[in-house]
């Protein structure tokens, strides 16, 4: 597979190199262009002035030029249909264009010009060959300018008692700094912001202007600060600057004259507060607060200055949205090569309490034919679960301040679950209740998420002849893993999770800078073990304390991700993950729960294997096939890099390395090879590489991905590096799956 696609690149991106057919003779195929900046000073780099180049070179795929090829693969026969379709996928070739060379230039030399070097030029040098030009952007920066003193001119004698209070501290401009407009321009705003914040509603960052004067035969400037007076629209007098306060606040009637919300739902969620000074931070605030609730459609606030006073009177609109939604959802089911459908419904109320609550219910019911079982009544598996759910737009604490919880757009949720699942060999029923709160911070890069509690009832109620004969009786004896995991269980859980994205809310996209870092933490079972030890609780036949019967486990699960995108140019980028976990049982428990078990392989671990078929450590299935309880462990460590390339249209593609495994952390005699040691874990590290192709439709993004394994730590010999010996059969793996791996 991965020849046929070597051999597709290399023939495209030699057909690439055959477009003079497509180039009259004075025209020039754009090979490349790029920004020479001089050894000094070095900081010219941090102005990325090749973001401002406007003609770029043909786009190339994984550093090919491929786009070019596909196009010029179509032939110069615009009326074939193959030559349409190869000019849609492919690139034409990009021209020279004079002007946008000359207007790129002009724009870098600028930008450095506004950084303070007032004399830069960029000179464009161009180097030809066979109708083939590399274009060079070569930049002479000149000497800086800098600021030699800065004074301040304020015409409101009331502004320039507040600004001669906050200035020394807050100002952005020194003494000796670079003569940068940017950082002018920072400072104007800062100022704007200051006094809209302190009640001057109605003052903008026009009123400030900055006047340089240039020294003769130096490279100083004296910089002067200039805070004019007030103008009204209309009317031809200054004035100075009024200072605002609040007056009444009035929430009005929707349309259909009705209030949809309770009284205190308004109240809460506004920070503007009747006879305080105005504060232009309060109002972006109290629109975000209102926008992040599901409930509520738009929101619209006016400000009405009292005829010849500096009193504003607040009107409010805030408009609900439908409060019912009704969701279904179909998809096809593929485990371990047993296919199956599965359909969900979702029934919402996002008013329930009329204070934006949701309330949610969403049942799903799922079919799978099961194949290769023998000695059984049937062979299907049959799924259904229910699953209720309640989301308060605020924090269900006492010791919380409603404010705090408000500006932090916390929620509270509680949830009840249930999930029926009816195979031949057994039937399971997991019941689960949780309480968990959310919330965000550092302009919404940082969510929050702590589960109070979760508890989760796993009961067994009925299991076939066969299989209690066949597994439980006879290997469960010994395989202490597979009888534990066919038990009643009780997990009581709770946990906090810390996700820091650089893109704060933005979904995950193709081609920025960015990097994600989650850090997790739960326990289960320590109240429990606390109580059941004091109140000299019963055991059950294992040694194992008891609640109500059941035994419940007691762990303790920490996990790590970071991922980190950044741009190779405009059409490819790199990517790269790491990912850890480890868990330890302890106490009432010497095994974890299967559900907290780490695997690997699927399409976002290992992508040479299949879901749950990698590991753990060198462990080999005696009979080679999928063993589900067995393939876990106690210990994951996933390292993933791929190369993104936009292809066209939507479609964008991917070339990935992966590396990784789990292991157990005590030696089990069923998982034999699978323990995590420091002498030899680093043999036990598979490793795969592929090719992805990826579609992405803006509310989601489809993900096909091929991979092929490189390293099998179960194997030994010839087998262990299927790298050097590739076996389609054997070492292929297709992964479908609905968003990005990392």
């Amino acid at each position: 597979m991965m020849k046929c696609v070597l051999y597709i690149c290399v023939g495209c991106t030699v057909t690439g190199c055959s477009v003079s057919k497509f180039l009259e003779d004075d025209e020039l195929l754009l090979k490349s262009a790029k920004v020479q900046y001089p050894q000094e000073p070095k900081q010219l780099k941090e102005y990325n002035l090749a973001a401002y180049i406007q003609q770029t070179p043909n786009r190339k795929w994984f550093g090919m030029n491929i786009p070019l090829g596909v196009y010029a693969m179509g032939g110069a026969d615009s009326t074939r249909w193959i030559t349409r379709v190869l000019r849609k996928i492919g690139q034409a070739p990009v021209k020279y264009d004079e002007e946008k060379a000359l207007s790129s230039a002009a724009n870098m030399a600028r930008v450095l010009a506004n950084s303070g070097y007032l004399q830069a030029d960029v000179d464009i040098k161009k180097q030809e060959k066979k109708q083939r030009l590399k274009l060079l952007y070569d930049v002479k920066p000149g000497e800086r300018y800098y600021v030699k003193s800065i004074s301040r001119h304020v015409e409101d004698p009331a502004l320039d008692s507040v600004l001669a209070e906050t200035d020394k501290e807050e100002s952005v401009l020194s003494e000796n700094m670079p003569l940068d407009i940017n950082l002018l321009n920072a400072e104007r705003n800062r100022i704007a912001t200051k006094l809209r914040s302190i009640g001057y509603y109605k003052f903008t960052k026009e009123d400030i202007k900055f006047r340089i004067d240039t020294i003769r035969g130096s490279k100083q400037t004296d910089l002067t600060m200039n805070v004019g007076l007030h103008l009204e629209n209309g009317r031809s007098d200054f004035e100075p600057h009024r200072k605002y306060y609040i007056g009444n606040i009035t929430y009005l009637p929707e349309s259909d004259g009705r209030y949809h919300f309770r009284k205190n739902f308004y109240s809460s969620n506004t920070l503007i507060k009747s006879a305080e000074a105005y504060n232009d931070n309060h109002t972006k605030q109290t629109y975000s607060n209102f926008q992040r609730l599901p409930g509520v459609a738009f929101t619209s606030i006016m400000f009405d200055e009292r005829e010849g006073s500096d009193t504003l009177d607040v009107k409010m609109l805030v408009s609900h949205t439908r409060p019912y939604s009704i969701g279904a959802d179909v998809e096809a089911t593929n485990t371990a090569g047993d296919l199956g459908a599965a359909i969900s419904a979702t029934i919402s109320h996002k008013n329930v309490f009329r204070g934006s609550e949701t309330a949610s219910l969403k049942v799903r019911q799922a079919y799978e034919a099961i194949t290769g079982l023998e000695g059984y009544d049937g062979h299907h598996y049959l799924e259904f679960s229910a699953e209720a759910k309640l989301t308060f737009p605020s924090f269900l604490l006492p010791f919380v301040k409603k404010d705090w919880a408000v500006r932090h757009n916390s929620t509270s949720e509680i949830s009840l679950q249930y999930n029926l699942q009816n195979r031949p060999e057994f039937h399971r029923r997991v019941l689960t209740g949780a309480w968990r709160y959310r919330w965000l911070s550092n302009r919404r890069r940082v969510a929050h998420r702590f589960d109070l509690l979760e508890v989760n009832y796993v009961y067994m109620p009925w299991m076939s002849a066969t299989f209690k004969e066949t597994y439980l009786d006879s290997l469960g004896k010994s395989n202490a893993i597979l009888r534990y995991n066919y038990e009643n269980l009780l997990i009581t859980k709770m946990g906090y999770t810390y996700t820091y994205n650089s893109l704060g809310a933005a979904q995950q996209t193709f081609g920025k800078t960015a990097h994600t870092f989650r850090i997790s933490i739960e326990t289960s079972g320590n109240v429990l073990r606390l109580a059941t030890g004091i109140a000299r609780g019963k055991q059950n036949r294992a040694g194992q304390y008891t609640f109500c019967g059941i035994a419940y486990a007691q762990y303790v699960k920490f996990d790590f991700d970071y991922a980190k995108s950044f741009r190779l140019d405009r059409n490819n980028s790199l990517a790269w993950h790491v990912g850890f976990g480890i868990a330890y049982p302890y106490g009432n428990s010497s095994i974890l729960p299967f559900e907290k078990r780490y695997f690997a392989g699927g399409a976002n671990s290992v992508r040479g294997w299949s879901v749950r078929a990698l590991g753990p450590g060198g462990y080999h299935s005696p009979d080679k096939r999928i063993n589900f309880i067995n393939q876990s462990g106690d210990i994951k460590l996933i390292v993933s890099m791929e190369v993104r390339s936009h292809l066209f249209w939507k479609l964008h593609g991917a070339l990935f390395v992966d590396a990784g495994n789990v292991w157990t952390i005590r030696d089990y005699r069923d998982q034999p090879n699978g323990q995590f040691r420091f002498d030899k874990f680093w043999e036990q590290i598979a490793a795969s590489y592929g090719l992805g192709i990826r579609m992405d439709l803006s509310f989601f993004i489809l993900r096909f991905d091929m991979g092929m394994k490189a390293i099998n730590p179960a194997e030994s010999g010839r087998d262990h590096f299927p790298i050097y010996h590739p076996k389609l059969s054997r070492d292929f793996a297709f992964h479908f799956a609905v968003g990005m791996p990392f």
